[in-house]
């Protein structure tokens, strides 16, 4: 590896130890159907966030909600302290596509449909109120 290329790569593990993320990967629901739960909460607080996806009725929302709970713990483990009412938020949520099951349905005259079982990825990372007033 050249060093410009080292240089960079420290510098993006720097940056990535101060962010508090949680991943969720291979679920088994389209990402389609997890995008609607996702632009629920974005850019919402953190606990306000928990509230809605709890007394959300998809089923995507149950799954969302464990892996916000997940980035609290993480971001109150790398500050060593517990995260207080109104000081978090979801800075930045994505759903991308995972790898599809592709399946043949028996159709009529012979023929067989496609049937596509997708999957997704979610990524979700959680920031303070203060960090984002500085920028």
């Amino acid at each position: 590896m050249g060093a410009r290329k080292r240089i960079t790569a420290e510098k993006r593990k720097e940056a990535q130890k101060t962010i508090s993320f949680a991943k969720l990967n291979d679920v088994p629901t389209s990402p389609r159907k997890m995008r609607l739960v996702a632009d629920m909460i974005r850019g919402m607080e953190a606990f306000r966030a928990l509230g809605v996806l709890k007394y959300s009725n998809k089923e995507a929302a149950a799954r969302l909600e464990k892996l916000l709970r997940s980035a609290i713990a993480n971001w109150e483990a790398k500050n060593e302290r517990k995260a207080e009412n109104g000081e978090l938020f979801v800075s930045l949520i994505n759903v991308d596509g995972g790898a599809m099951l592709k399946r043949m349905r028996p159709a009529p005259q012979g023929r067989g449909y496609r049937i596509r079982k997708r999957s997704n990825h979610v990524t979700l990372h959680v920031d303070t109120l203060n960090k984002e007033n500085q920028n």
